[in-house]
């Protein structure tokens, strides 16, 4: 029998520790590369144009802009929408400025993300830009019309200093005599 198996034992259950160790440390770096390649890596980009008719910020736990542009051809034709998350404060705050025009909308498409904690589309708008003027059809072009300016405040009349008399009252009416 050999003199100290106790220490043999406790240098083996040591290395399956160190294995283990190593094993997590290489699993966490091979997911930090691949969360820094899919953030860093477009599958496409590109630009819509439309109108933002839904945009909203949304999710329980990570909070993420939402919107749907639509996406219009040609008049009477039906509109084909494009759902796409914003994760910059600044450009949802350019969007909600620019509702109700026609924007045109740069977004990056990513795939591989794998939760809804990054958005709930694939499409990551990352510039909102105003549309001047917009062809209708070949060769009719229609000028956007300028957003109404922000309605100011109507000032007040001052106050009277003198009171007003009051209105005198009305003379009672004569009551014509019952008739019998």
């Amino acid at each position: 029998m050999s003199a100290n198996p106790p220490v043999a034992q406790a240098k083996r259950g040591s290395g399956f520790l160190k294995g283990f160790i190593i094993f997590l440390l290489v699993l966490v770096l091979l997911a930090a590369a691949y969360f820094a390649l899919v953030l860093n890596w477009n599958y496409s980009d590109g630009e819509r144009a439309g109108w933002v008719q839904k945009f909203s910020r949304k999710g329980w736990v990570c909070k993420t802009w939402e919107g749907e542009l639509s996406l219009v051809s040609m008049p009477g034709s039906t509109p084909e929408k494009f759902n796409f998350t914003v994760w910059d404060d600044a450009v949802a705050q350019d969007i909600n400025r620019l509702m109700g025009k026609r924007i045109t909308l740069h977004y990056e498409q990513k795939v591989g993300l794998p939760s809804s904690c990054f958005g709930e589309t694939r499409y990551y708008v990352t510039k909102a830009t105003a549309v001047d003027e917009f062809n209708l059809a070949p060769g009719v072009v229609v000028p956007q019309l300028p957003l109404p300016a922000q309605p100011q405040a109507v000032p007040q009349p001052a106050p009277q200093t003198a009171p007003q008399p009051a209105p005198a009252p009305a003379a009672p009416s004569p009551q014509p005599p019952a008739a019998r």
